[in-house]
């Protein structure tokens, strides 16, 4: 009844062009790359919410979400609609108990696997079996689990500048994970530290008398090191090979895909096409400094086109 109401009394409506809104990395097909933002959005799209879904994608991806914060079972989020002033929207999901997480923390902490691919910023695949296992879930089971609200005159909830942020989360997931965790009420930090405290320390070898340092603990020397740091600081000759072999790196920005994209990116191009060609010019003109066929720019020397790709 909402959407023949809006129509009725407001009229058919278009956005108003957004300007500097985060823009969806996939510009077509489904939204997320790793199986936990798809993850999200299969359990979105399994509501039947209807077409709300697909104009919330194309709001997505062209730029309509203005803003995204995301706190602990909270999300807020500002969306250009049809009318001047954006539409505020707010998503709330139903967090997990204290005694929940730590009960969690504990089953996690004796599975290797899980610890090392948590450590490394990704999700384990099997770890909704660990939360089902307690009797909870990860990802929101029915759609009272979320609580939405937007300031648009549209009655559907959730309507489709809501369904844009959903979507956008689910991309934002992709680059980080423990954002999942952090909706359902724990922060990375709060996890880590959980996960750490359920570790036991492990105890030194029967008869050796020196126990074995924990994670964080310092580590005993056998020889003190010296307290004389003046020969630290004298200028000494570097063997030939100190550098090794030295060539152009051939994957171009590997720190950059390490760390992966920028949150909530608002550029035209996606955030690695903008900034892979500035690697490339750069590994090329460090490669000439280091042979000394050029010398190294001042400070001030900077082509207007590489200020226009940072």
């Amino acid at each position: 009844m909402g959407q023949w109401y809006d129509f009725w009394v407001y009229g058919p409506s278009s956005p108003r062009k957004a300007r500097g809104g985060i823009k969806a990395q996939q510009k077509r097909g489904a939204f997320g790359e790793k199986w936990w933002a798809r993850r999200w959005i299969a359990v979105l799209e399994s509501f039947n919410i209807g077409a709300r879904l697909g104009r919330g994608r194309s709001y997505a991806r062209s730029g309509q979400v203005l803003s995204i914060e995301i706190d602990q079972g909270l999300v807020r989020a500002k969306v250009q609609g049809s009318r001047p002033k954006p539409y505020g929207v707010t998503i709330r999901i139903k967090t997990l108990p204290p005694a929940s997480w730590k009960k969690l923390a504990e089953t996690l902490s004796c599975q290797t696997l899980f610890m090392a691919k948590l450590l490394a910023g990704e999700m384990p695949e099997d770890i909704e079996q660990t939360f089902k296992k307690e009797g909870l879930s990860l990802f929101p089971g029915k759609l009272k689990d979320l609580e939405t609200d937007c300031s648009c005159p549209d009655w559907s909830n959730p309507c489709k500048h809501i369904a844009a942020v959903y979507y956008l989360l689910g991309e934002e997931f992709d680059r980080d994970p423990f954002l999942i965790f952090k909706l359902r009420g724990m922060t990375r930090e709060g996890l880590l530290n959980l996960l750490g405290s359920a570790v036991k320390k492990p105890r030194g070898k029967k008869g050796s008398g020196k126990p074995i340092a924990a994670p964080g603990e310092e580590i005993p020397l056998s020889e003190p090191l010296p307290t004389k740091i003046s020969p630290f600081w004298q200028e000494g000759s570097l063997p030939e090979n100190f550098f090794g072999e030295v060539e152009v790196p051939s994957l171009p920005g590997a720190l950059l895909n390490a760390l992966g994209n920028f949150p909530f990116w608002r550029g035209q191009e996606r955030f690695m096409e903008a900034l892979e060609p500035v690697y490339l010019r750069a590994s090329a003109y460090g490669m000439e400094v280091f042979l000394g066929e050029k010398n190294p720019p001042k400070r001030s020397e900077k082509s207007e086109s590489d200020r226009r790709q940072i």
